[in-house]
């Protein structure tokens, strides 16, 4: 997974990353760290590997070999939250303003305009996802959910989220 190897290293990618640990350096619910971003990529590959769906993301790409899901898919989990300090500064969504900055990381990392087409709709459609977003929007919005330990957070009772989050309770992933 040298690709993905190549998303740690980025400037801009860490960049992102300290913007966002900055703008959450008081918050008392959740963070958009490497950590949190590390696990919606493993859990999004365990999900789509339980479901037997990685063949939904191993395309073939503009190159005309098959794709690498694995790749693809841990892509898309440690962009997804870059852009989250972009809206704490602007308001823009965090999915739009991520999916924008995505880009230009993923060509640095060595990814094909069909790759990057893939992670870039996950990436946008991954705060709603549903019935009419992409296979891996989907998986990757589940996956931020279950991503999160809420059955052991301190901030639970302030939670607007917590009512709907299937960790509320004990821990899935």
């Amino acid at each position: 997974m040298y690709r993905v190897d190549n998303i740690l290293k980025d400037p801009w990618y860490n960049k992102c990353l300290e913007h966002n640990a900055a703008w959450e350096r008081e918050r008392r619910f959740c963070r958009h760290d490497l950590q949190h971003m590390l696990d919606v990529a493993r859990i999004t590959y365990m999900l789509m590997l339980e479901d037997g769906c990685l063949g939904k993301v191993a395309a073939i790409g503009a190159s005309g070999k098959p794709l690498d899901g694995k790749e693809i898919i841990y892509a898309a989990g440690l962009l997804h939250d870059m852009g989250r300090w972009v809206q704490y500064k602007t308001g823009e969504d965090h999915a739009v303003a991520g999916a924008r900055m995505a880009g230009p990381v993923l060509d640095r990392a060595g990814f094909d305009a069909a790759e990057k087409e893939i992670i870039t709709t996950a990436i946008r459609e991954h705060r709603t996802g549903g019935p009419a977003a992409s296979p891996l929007g989907r998986y990757i919005c589940r996956a931020d959910d279950l991503a999160r330990p809420c059955s052991r957070c301190a901030a639970r009772a302030d939670c607007y989220k917590i009512d709907r989050m299937e960790t509320a309770r004990l821990l899935l992933y």
